[in-house]
């Protein structure tokens, strides 16, 4: 069967220099339809999704339980948003987000910061998808304490997801000379499989993986994450689905290597195995879209039911007037077809937001289902100034080459 490229996962770094950042600057975005909100500062909503045993909740209820003596504490509110950002990445749990800003309100417009509140200001903007915004905070904490590598990481993240590779380069330098050298070589990793290089990338990462300093659950998830994610782009798509389905065993809440994993077994034609790893007591958009694909293809009568519960959810967004473009939603008009018109605009739209490979496919794909070539035009420059390529993207650009008539 001809592979069909995986869609969901936005490409961004972090957890190797201390924080879970990997795939919510775009539509990395772990889900669509979550219950978003902005609670007032006193009353901030948890899901049920953490559980009380696990050291990540540990910290999140600490970090609450001091933030709520002193909600005024700029300080303590940093550090709960941060701690709510994390589960929030970790879980692919959007609401977390909500709750993030929630702690920063009071400070929500302030010029001038400490470098953690601009910090995690600039993260949270980014999570609601205002990139220029966050930018602007995490150069504000840059100018404030510039030997945190965390901080250059998330600049790389957003240069990356602009694909200003030269700017995203420079912040690898910077990691690299203020963090250590592994650090340096991980941001490069990254940028190689990004930039056309995948088998370099593969090589580099299967080194870090190993290396002693990254043992920790969070830098093994970043990392296992990008090592499948360079694999499958060197077409290893064996190896991709080995190195995720091996660390899910161990750290099965990782939400990004768990979507991952399922995009890369439904675009490879192993439905059965994708439904059954999209099969979780609370899965989120993106899991619960790709359920949906993988049972459409499967021809079995949950098909009905879940695009029921797909449509559900994008009915409540649409109450809730919520104007975030998630990758999921993308998916779900395009991939499933659910109205291909729509989509192709949706897709249009993000990519002047942000260009990510599988935000190009979706892209081209809209496009050469409705003929419309030129709407998709964009994704062959930015494969041309990156050098970014993939098997399956390839193939629809030659596609999209002959029917514009390149």
């Amino acid at each position: 069967m001809k592979l069909v490229e995986p869609v969901g996962n936005a490409i961004v770094s972090g957890c190797v220099w201390a924080c879970v950042a990997w795939t919510a600057l775009g539509a990395a975005s772990p889900g669509w339809a979550q219950e978003r909100f902005v609670p007032p500062p006193g009353q901030v909503v948890l899901p049920v999704a953490v559980h009380s045993v696990d050291g990540v909740s540990r910290d999140l209820k600490a970090a609450e339980q001091a933030w709520r003596r002193d909600p005024r504490n700029l300080e303590l509110a940093a550090r709960y948003a941060r701690e709510a950002f994390q589960v929030g990445m970790t879980e692919g749990d959007l609401r977390w987000f909500g709750t993030a800003k929630a702690a920063l309100l009071p400070w929500w417009n302030e010029p001038v910061l400490t470098a953690q509140g601009h910090f995690m200001r600039g993260l949270v903007k980014q999570g609601f998808h205002d990139f220029q915004g966050g930018l602007a905070d995490i150069n504000a904490a840059i100018a404030l304490d510039g030997n945190r590598a965390e901080l250059w990481s998330w600049r790389f993240a957003i240069h990356l997801l602009w694909a200003d590779m030269a700017a995203a380069r420079a912040d690898c330098d910077a990691l690299a000379q203020r963090a250590g050298a592994d650090e340096g070589r991980a941001c490069l990793a990254v940028l190689a499989y990004r930039t056309g290089n995948a088998p370099a990338a593969v090589t580099e990462l299967k080194k870090l993986v190993a290396a002693p300093d990254f043992q920790d659950g969070m830098s093994q998830d970043w990392l296992r994450f990008h090592l499948g994610e360079s694999q499958r782009t060197a077409g290893q798509y064996d190896a991709a689905q080995a190195t995720w389905t091996e660390h899910l065993a161990k750290r099965p809440r990782t939400h990004g290597v768990r979507l991952a994993l399922v995009e890369l077994l439904n675009a490879r034609g192993q439905h059965a195995q994708a439904k059954r790893w999209a099969t979780t007591p609370a899965p989120t958009d993106a899991l619960l879209v790709q359920r949906l694909l993988a049972s459409q293809a499967l021809g079995d009568a949950d098909t009905t039911p879940l695009a029921r519960q797909v449509d559900d959810r994008m009915a409540a967004q649409t109450l809730r007037q919520d104007a975030l473009i998630e990758r999921p939603k993308m998916v779900y008009l395009i991939q499933y077809g659910r109205d291909v018109a729509a989509g192709l605009d949706l897709a249009q739209e993000n990519w002047a937001a942000q260009k990510e490979p599988p935000d190009a496919l979706l892209l081209v794909q809209a496009a050469l289902k409705l003929d419309r070539p030129q709407a998709a035009a964009p994704v062959l420059d930015w494969m041309a100034q990156t050098g970014y390529t993939d098997p399956a993207l390839a193939a629809l650009a030659v596609q999209l080459k002959s029917r514009l008539g390149r």
